[in-house]
């Protein structure tokens, strides 16, 4: 039996079917590869960019604060060593990638155990986003009401569809996302998932 996805209307209601491709749409649950990606996707989001110096990058401290001998206090070498104010940090954190290396192969097959996942439980839904000439809140609104989708919702569609974009963007819980762009870890927080027809051949494309 063919994969299917309902076609929405502006009023939410499922004016026709979209057949989707078994291969993408329709494997088998792998967890362990989702959870494997989605950690690198995280861990790829993170900026690694804090930082601090260490006492040899601090500026000043050339001569001893004190002499040697003689004052009863410890003898020191430089006030930017680390247990002075404004000293250098011992061990300081700095830059660097928290990168995780996946398999371009296991990144695909998550991905197309995401998308089934939704395909499993109903919770996808296709748009034609010609239907959405200008931007309209009030529209992309109702259409979500119309269908049912409540909580986390992910609406994915292409670059060039801007006005179905700005229609959905400013929607409590709401996510907008390109298909270029799309991550499993978005597709694992959605409670529900809304697509357009470019979209997801785009998608399709890459899953596949």
């Amino acid at each position: 039996m063919a994969l299917e996805a309902p076609v929405l209307d502006t009023n939410g209601k499922s004016s026709d079917t979209l057949t989707l491709d078994d291969n993408v749409f329709g494997t088998e649950l792998r967890e362990h590869l989702i959870h494997e990606t989605v950690r690198a996707e995280f861990a790829d989001a993170r900026a690694g960019t804090r930082g601090a110096k260490s006492r040899g990058q601090v500026a000043g401290g050339g001569a001893k604060p004190w002499r040697q001998k003689g004052t009863g206090r410890a003898r020191q070498g430089t006030i930017r060593a680390v247990q002075f104010e404004g000293g250098g940090v011992a061990f300081p954190p700095t830059m660097r990638t928290f990168a995780v290396k996946v398999n371009r192969k296991v990144r695909a097959k998550a991905l197309r155990s995401a998308l089934s996942a939704h395909v499993s439980r109903s919770s996808i839904g296709v748009v034609d986003a010609a239907t959405f000439d200008t931007p309209s809140t009030r529209v992309a609104a109702a259409l979500l009401s119309g269908w049912g989708a409540s909580g986390a919702i992910l609406v994915v569609c292409q670059e060039e569809e801007v006005a179905f974009a700005k229609s959905f963007r400013n929607i409590s819980g709401v996510q907008v996302s390109s298909a270029d762009d799309l991550e499993v870890r978005d597709l694992v927080w959605a409670k529900s998932f809304l697509i357009t027809k470019d979209a997801i051949e785009a998608v399709t494309g890459r899953a596949g």
